[in-house]
């Protein structure tokens, strides 16, 4: 499938984000949880969403349903056969929240991009223009 050079360009972007995004998680949450037994341990795989406890990605949706609108939804996804509590689940997605906000000026500094809450997960929107055509 050809993508646009720009939507490329942005998806990058948001790749690097989220493999920092996700070493923060690794840093802070990694430690607490076994890995399920088919996941590779933290750093044996290329891709930061291939190993460790966590498997930060992202995925566009058109937001239909969502008071949001369009974006692209981050699942915080964590590799563990280990029952996780709700509040550590939930403080895992707000940690995950504070992080992507102090991200997103740093890899977008010229859009207006922001991040909330989408049920149990987070969704960045705003300003996702390509640019001219």
């Amino acid at each position: 499938m050809m993508k646009h050079p720009q939507l490329r360009k942005f998806e990058v972007t948001l790749q690097r984000m989220l493999a920092q995004l996700d070493d923060r998680l690794e840093n802070r949450y990694g430690h607490q949880y076994p890995l399920h037994p088919a996941r590779p341990r933290r750093g044996s795989t290329s891709s930061t969403a291939h190993d460790g406890l966590f498997s930060t990605t992202a995925s566009y949706t058109l937001g239909i349903g969502s008071q949001k609108g369009k974006g692209y939804i981050i699942d915080l996804h964590l590799a563990t056969l280990s029952n996780v509590p709700a509040e550590v689940q939930q403080e895992i997605l707000e940690f995950g929240l504070a992080q992507i906000r102090s991200l997103l000026p740093e890899y977008f500094p010229k859009r207006d991009l922001r991040a909330d809450p989408d049920g149990k997960l987070i969704k960045i929107h705003g300003d996702l223009s390509l640019g001219e055509l």
